[in-house]
């Protein structure tokens, strides 16, 4: 498996020079910010997406905007690849390196530079944790709502490059509805300022083209965020079902009804027994789909909305109904939920996909899914957020086994070849990354490839930035 998916041909050129480059680019960071040696660029070979491995070039670790800039600007003169990298958490190989690239990391750059809560904003470097900005402002009543599973660990800056979701996108949108404004450097070196603390910036809508462009129209070091007033409450519910196709026509007609709850989360029965025993969240275990609702406002606001919820769900058949009764069931309730991937990882090595799907299509695409991947003699367990159709299957498979990785890569864009047929897209909030990035000739036209790539080379016309990834390499044009 690890060899069926291409990156472009390393320059030997590059690599010829790899001691020249070290030395130079170590005179344009301070000491500690450079990594040369083959043990400490191992841990940069691969993200989350562990499949597919390269060891890049160098390790740049800079610690401002300038010498980010710096950086690019030695790069750009020479032609050296280069790779953005925050946490490393990307689950499509969005940070996975190529033999000649340097690889710029963002982790020492994790302040945060500035919170106003008069425009209930705040700026912070790219490197700053997600929840980082959550528990900065909590004790002043607000919270930076894009809550992807991973945001103990992911990195602001790689949720800009990936338009990354979470639990809580069904009413406060993702990172794009959240974004006003990032400092950017170019290709080459250029430092730019795009947006800011208002609610709309004049001119041409950059940030919505930089806002899941996976790095390769320049590399973000720091963004100013929206900041939310908390609810007055929040109230999570267990819904269980007697099938994932009755789970998925609920949530469908929840959201037909004009019911608009905080989050909904779907599980089912495989990813229930995997969460129950990693969290022992008190999830139901006989059940064949399970959804997470939550409510906010005040408890009259609650109460309210859960009686139409309840009403919906039981035309659906529900078998189960369970609200949190305290502080601590609900944040059981998300644990479990927040805990599903690294849960699984437990069981079983595992693919974790990303389609999205319109709500009236997420019965249709439940069941097939699970045809499709027995169809290859495996195992599925589907974790996702079913409010917006953003569907995370999780095909387990032994990743030892080539054979078995192979059918499994198989299983997996088949999938997401389904999801487009649906109606839906290649990927919600993981990106393209090299995961998807040969199917986006099934989503796409090659006249379609040729506009984004056209924007892309408009801001680096070297294509030196994260050059392997997001589109097909063949029927790209040369740099």
């Amino acid at each position: 498996m690890a060899e069926t998916i291409g990156f472009l041909q390393p320059r030997p050129a590059v690599i010829a020079r790899r001691r020249e480059i070290a030395a130079d680019l170590a005179d344009l960071l301070p000491a500690g910010c450079l990594i040369s040696d083959e043990r400490g660029l191992k841990p940069f070979e691969t993200d989350a997406f562990i499949a597919y491995r390269r060891m890049p070039l160098l390790v740049a670790l800079p610690e401002t905007t300038e010498q980010v800039a710096a950086v690019l600007k030695y790069c750009s003169r020479y032609n050296i690849p280069v790779v953005p990298r925050g946490a490393g958490t990307s689950l499509s190989g969005g940070a996975i390196p190529q033999e000649d690239a340097v690889v710029i990391g963002l982790s020492k750059m994790s302040r945060i530079l500035d919170v106003d809560f008069f425009n209930r904003t705040a700026t912070v470097q790219a490197g700053v944790t997600n929840l980082n900005i959550s528990e900065a402002v909590s004790a002043d009543g607000f919270f930076y709502a894009p809550d992807p599973s991973s945001q103990l660990a992911c990195t602001i800056g790689g949720n800009i490059g990936m338009n990354s979701g979470g639990a809580h996108c069904l009413k406060y949108g993702v990172t794009t509805n959240n974004l006003l404004g990032v400092k950017m450097v170019l290709f080459d070196g250029t430092i730019v300022d795009i947006g800011g603390k208002a609610l709309d910036a004049a001119g041409y809508d950059l940030l919505g083209l930089i806002c899941g462009s996976e790095g390769q129209l320049g590399i973000v070091t720091e963004a100013t965020v929206r900041l939310i007033a908390k609810p007055e409450g929040a109230r999570p519910v267990l819904f269980g079902f007697a099938s994932s196709e009755a789970a998925g026509a609920c949530v469908a007609d929840v959201i037909g009804s004009g019911i608009v709850p905080v989050a909904i989360e779907f599980m089912d029965k495989p990813a229930i027994e995997i969460c129950e025993a990693f969290a022992h969240a008190g999830y139901p275990l006989d059940v064949e789909a399970l959804l997470i609702v939550e409510v906010e406002g005040s408890e009259a606001e609650m109460d309210a909305m859960l009686v139409s919820i309840i009403e919906v769900a039981r035309r659906h058949g529900v078998t189960t109904i369970k609200e949190s009764q305290s502080a601590l069931e609900a944040a059981l309730i998300w644990k479990g939920r927040k805990s599903a991937f690294g849960a699984t990882g437990r069981i079983a090595d595992y693919i974790c996909m990303d389609g999205t799907v319109p709500l009236s299509q997420l019965s249709h695409v439940l069941r097939r899914t699970g045809e499709i991947v027995a169809s290859y003699g495996l195992r599925v367990a589907n974790v996702f957020h079913a409010g917006d159709g953003n569907m995370h299957p999780l095909i387990l498979y032994n990743i030892n086994d080539p054979e078995d990785a192979a059918r499994a890569e198989s299983a997996g864009n088949d999938i997401l070849k389904l999801c487009v047929d649906a109606g839906g897209c290649l990927t919600g909030e993981h990106g393209v990354g090299i995961e998807k990035r040969d199917l986006m000739l099934h989503q796409f036209t090659q006249t379609d490839l040729d506009q984004q790539m056209a924007a892309r080379a408009a801001f680096d016309p070297q294509w030196i930035l994260n050059p392997s990834k997001v589109f097909p390499l063949e029927g790209r044009p040369a740099a």
